[in-house]
């Protein structure tokens, strides 16, 4: 999985880390960690998620947009990714947040979705991690965002909603 974009500062030092642990994980690692499921950690608003890495195609920086007239508000547009058009939603939008000024930090995860690529604005990628632990998701989220988690993954004190992408791209 590629990580494009990540040059200079610290961006540049986690883009390099993000991607020796990604090549760390296809390289082969212990047995142990293995048997975990690995997730990227990411951030929208003040909200923590993560996606599985195996629903993950790459994360790249955030790129010139081409409108799309008369879309949904969270389609933002689509991208040229080498060759390919690629449709990009704002996650934001698609939990029901609201639309905010992109920053430095601000990437597309670009994850297949039946057969295509999709991109998805967060605010943040945080780190790949795996979870202790995972529990299943409670019916407490609101009418909106219902059905939207697998679960909650816990690692030591701190509790990360994996979202279910089938549900939340329209599945």
């Amino acid at each position: 999985m590629p990580v494009s974009g990540t040059s200079g500062g610290r961006a540049g030092e986690f883009g390099s880390c993000l991607q020796n642990q990604l090549i760390n994980r296809i390289e082969g690692e212990s047995m142990s960690s293995l048997q975990k499921e690995q997730y990227i950690e990411l951030s929208v608003g003040a909200e923590t998620c993560a996606i599985r890495i195996e629903e993950i195609h790459e994360i790249i920086k955030m790129l010139s947009i081409t409108d799309i007239p008369f879309s949904r508000p969270e389609i933002k547009g689509v991208v040229n990714l080498r060759g390919k058009v690629v449709c990009v939603m704002s996650l934001r939008n698609l939990l029901g947040m609201s639309d905010e000024p992109d920053t430095r930090a601000t990437r597309i995860i670009v994850v297949r979705h039946q057969d295509e690529y999709i991109g998805l604005i967060v605010d943040r990628v945080n780190k790949v991690t795996t979870y202790s632990e995972i529990h299943p998701p409670t019916g407490g989220y609101g009418r909106n965002r219902e059905g939207f988690f697998h679960g909650v993954g816990q690692q030591e004190d701190k509790l990360v909603g994996i979202l279910k992408l089938d549900e939340i791209l329209g599945g």
